[in-house]
C-alpha cells in the first residue's frame, strides 16, 4: 500500500501540478484499483492515500473555523499613479525595498492547515479571522498535497479556480446547468454542502502565500513561494522579483497583455513586498496590509441605454445619481442600475436619458458608465435638480457635489440611522433599512436617541412585527446602550472617520475628551487629514450634536474603552514603532489590548508608552522629545510574560 500510494501520489503531482504526466490514464488506473483492493481488504486507508480525495457524503452544514493568523484582504490600485503611490511609500520605509509581482486570479480563497506534515483541515477566508470549514470539499481538489515534509504546524493560502477550458467543457456537457463564469463557478462548487458536485467541477488551487508557520522563519516572498513548490503546491510558473517602480509596472503591463492568453481566470496583478523586516514596519490598516495592493485591470465593459436618472441622498445629504439602464449581462451579473459620482460628473461622461452608453464593471463589483457610446446622439438632458427630490429643500453645490440642505431630510436620517445601527457600529442586531424606514415614517423616529425611546407599544400595529421580533429587536437596542467608545464614535457618522481613525480617537478616553481635541491634535493623528479634522470639529461644535449626546447620555447610553483590570498594560496607551523580531505588529497589538492597554497608530498627547523595535522611525524621535517613556522588544515581552 506504502509504494502504491508513493507512487501514485508522484504520479498525481505530475500530472496536476506539473502539468507533465508521465505515464497513461490507464497505467495510473490499473494501480488506483489495486490500492482501493488492497484497502477494502484491510480496512486501512492512509493519510495521504489518493482514495482520500473522492468525495463523500453531503454536509448537513458548514462548521465555523478560526483561523491561527488573521487573513487580510488586499488594499487596491486602478491606475498607474496609485500604484507608484504605493512604491512610493514603501521605499520611504526602505529604499532598497525589493517587490514581487504575480497574478491575480478570480477564484475563491481558501487557507489549509498542517499538522506535523499533514493536511488536517481546509476553510474559506470568511471576515479574515473566521472561515467555513470545506475540508471534505477541498479533499476533491488534487493540486496540493495531503503530506509535506514540514513538520510544524503551518497555514498556507491559495485561490481555488476553475480553468476556463474545463468550464467551456463542463457548460457542454451539462446543457441544462450553464455556469456564467469561472469565479462564480468555483465559489459555488466549494460551497456545496455535497462534495461530489466540487469533485465533478474539477477545480485546482494555485498557491501563493504562508500565512502561518509555528517553526522556522522565512525571510521573504520569493523564499516562500520556492517552499510552498518544494513542498508541492501548485504554484503559478509567473513570478518575479523587481527593485524599481519602472520594471514593476512593466511586470504589470506584460501580465495585462498574458492574461487574456492563460486558461485562468484573472482580474489583475498583486504587489508585494518581498522581505519580512519591511513588511513588518509597514504593517496593516484596519482592512488590508500597508506592504501589498492588487493592481486591478481594465473591468469587463457593454452597451447599454439609460432609461432614467434618479437621486440618492446620503447621509451626508450628498445627492448622487444612479442611472436606471436597459438590462445587460456584465461578469456574469446581470445589471439594471449604474452609479455616477456627482452632477459633473455626468454632464463630463455625455450622459442623456434614452442615450447609449457604455457600462463597466469596476473592479466586477460596483457597475459604472464610463460615458456615451462613441457616436451616440439624441436622448434628453439629465436636468441639475435644484431643490432635493424627496424633501423639496434647496440643494446646495459644493465643489463637484450636490448636497440637500435640510438635515431632517428622510432618506438621509434613514441612512445615518441605518449607519448607526450597523455591525460595525451599534450592532443592532435586526434593526435594517426597511425598519428604520418604516419607524420613521410612522413613529417619527429621527434620531440616534429616539432608537432609545421605543417600547412595546410603538410597534402596535407596524406590519409583520409580532411579539418574538419586537422583543429581539427591543432587547438588540437595550444592549447597544454599552457601546465600545471606537464604535459609537464611528457610529455617529461623522464624515471622513471611519473604523481604523475612530479606534485612534477612542485612544483619548471619552467623548468629552475626543470633542476638546483641538484641530492642530487631531492633525497629529495618522488616520486623520485636514478634512476629517475640520469635520471633527464641526460636529461637536454644533449645538444639535451636543444635545443629541447629552440625551443619549441620560438614557444610559455608555461608550467605554476596552480596559483588562490588572494587565500588564493596563491603562497605557500604547505606540509600536519599527519591527518586532517575536512577532507581527498586528499581534503585537493584539497582546497590548489584551493585556489591558489601547494599542495607538500614532504618537499623540494621550500616549503613555512607546515600543520601539528595529529600524524604529520618526514617532521614536516623536516620542522621545515630548519625554514619552520607550521600551525595547525584550522587556515588552517580559512584561506580557510578568
Amino acid at each position: 500500500m506504502r509504494e502504491l500510494i508513493d507512487q501514485l501520489n508522484q504520479w498525481a503531482y505530475e500530472y496536476y501540478v506539473l502539468d507533465d504526466p508521465s505515464v497513461p490514464d490507464a497505467e495510473y488506473d490499473k494501480l488506483y484499483d489495486e490500492l482501493r483492493a488492497l484497502e477494502r481488504e484491510s480496512g486501512v486507508v492512509q493519510p495521504d492515500s489518493p482514495t482520500r480525495r473522492v468525495g463523500g457524503e453531503p454536509l448537513k452544514g458548514f462548521e465555523k473555523h478560526a483561523h491561527i493568523a488573521r487573513l487580510y484582504s488586499l488594499d487596491k490600485a486602478v491606475t498607474r499613479d496609485e500604484l507608484a503611490a504605493f512604491c512610493t511609500r514603501v521605499q520611504k520605509v526602505n529604499p532598497d525595498a525589493a517587490f514581487t509581482v504575480e497574478y491575480k486570479f478570480d477564484g475563491l480563497t481558501l487557507c489549509l492547515t498542517y499538522e506535523n506534515g499533514a493536511f488536517v483541515r481546509a476553510s474559506t477566508r470568511g471576515n479574515g479571522v473566521e472561515g467555513e470549514d470545506v475540508t471534505a470539499q477541498a479533499l476533491t481538489i488534487k493540486s496540493f498535497p495531503l503530506t509535506i515534509s514540514y513538520k510544524g504546524t503551518l497555514e498556507v493560502r491559495g485561490e481555488a479556480v476553475m480553468r476556463l477550458s474545463v468550464l467551456e467543457k463542463y457548460n457542454e456537457q451539462h446543457p441544462e446547468e450553464q455556469l456564467k463564469n469561472a469565479r462564480n463557478a468555483a465559489a459555488g462548487a466549494v460551497r456545496n454542502l455535497d462534495p461530489a458536485v466540487t469533485a465533478s467541477r474539477r477545480l485546482d488551487i494555485y498557491f501563493y502565500d504562508i500565512n502561518y508557520m509555528s517553526q522556522g522563519d522565512i525571510p521573504t516572498q520569493s523564499e516562500a513561494m520556492e517552499f510552498l513548490r518544494r513542498e508541492g503546491f501548485k504554484t503559478f510558473p509567473r513570478f518575479a522579483r523587481y527593485t524599481s517602480f519602472q520594471a514593476v509596472m512593466d511586470a504589470v503591463d506584460m501580465i495585462e497583455i498574458e492574461r487574456k492568453k492563460i486558461d485562468v481566470l484573472t482580474d489583475g496583478a498583486v504587489i508585494k513586498v518581498d522581505d519580512t523586516p519591511t513588511r513588518a514596519h509597514m504593517g496593516y490598516t484596519d482592512k488590508f496590509p500597508r506592504w501589498a495592493i492588487a493592481y486591478k485591470f481594465e473591468a469587463e465593459e457593454a452597451e447599454s441605454r439609460v432609461e432614467c436618472v434618479r437621486w440618492q441622498v446620503g447621509r451626508t445629504g450628498k445627492l448622487t445619481p444612479l442611472a436606471e439602464i436597459e438590462p445587460v449581462e456584465l461578469a456574469g451579473a446581470t445589471v439594471r442600475r449604474a452609479t455616477l459620482n456627482n452632477y459633473g460628473d455626468l454632464t463630463r461622461k455625455g450622459v442623456r436619458v434614452g442615450a447609449r452608453v457604455l457600462v463597466r464593471r469596476s473592479n466586477e463589483v460596483i457597475p459604472e458608465i464610463l460615458g456615451a457610446v462613441d457616436g451616440a446622439e439624441g436622448g434628453e438632458t439629465v436636468v441639475k435638480p435644484t431643490l432635493c427630490p424627496y424633501c423639496g429643500s434647496a440643494v446646495k453645490e459644493v465643489g463637484a457635489n450636490l448636497f440637500c440642505s435640510n438635515t431632517a431630510c428622510p432618506p438621509r436620517i434613514v441612512q445615518k440611522l441605518t449607519h448607526y445601527c450597523s455591525k460595525n457600529a451599534a450592532d443592532v442586531e435586526g434593526m435594517s433599512e426597511a425598519t428604520v424606514e418604516l419607524l420613521l415614517n410612522e413613529r417619527g423616529v429621527n434620531s440616534f436617541s429616539r432608537l432609545y425611546t421605543l417600547t412595546k407599544e410603538s410597534f402596535e400595529g407596524l406590519e409583520g412585527f409580532r411579539e418574538k421580533k419586537i422583543n429581539n429587536l427591543l432587547s438588540a437596542i437595550e444592549k447597544s446602550k454599552r457601546i465600545p467608545l471606537d464604535r459609537f464614535l464611528y457610529a455617529l457618522g461623522i464624515e471622513g472617520v471611519g473604523r481604523v481613525a475612530a479606534r485612534d480617537l477612542a485612544a483619548f478616553g471619552s467623548v468629552g475628551a475626543v470633542a476638546a481635541l483641538t484641530h492642530d491634535e487631531l492633525l497629529a493623528i495618522d488616520d486623520v487629514g485636514e478634512v476629517t479634522a475640520n469635520a471633527i470639529t464641526a460636529y461637536f461644535a454644533n449645538e444639535e450634536n451636543q444635545r443629541e449626546l447629552r440625551t443619549l447620555e441620560e438614557l444610559g447610553v455608555t461608550p467605554y474603552v476596552k480596559r483588562v483590570a490588572g494587565g500588564a498594560f493596563a491603562g497605557e496607551n500604547v505606540v509600536l514603532t519599527g519591527s518586532l523580531s517575536s512577532m507581527g505588529r498586528d499581534e503585537a497589538q493584539k497582546r497590548i489590548e489584551e493585556a489591558g492597554g489601547t494599542a495607538q497608530s500614532a504618537v499623540t498627547s494621550k500616549t503613555t508608552l512607546v515600543i520601539a523595535g528595529e529600524k524604529a522611525g520618526s514617532k521614536l524621535e516623536k516620542a522621545k522629545k515630548a519625554g514619552i517613556p520607550v521600551i525595547g522588544e525584550d522587556e515588552f515581552l517580559a512584561r506580557l510574560k510578568g
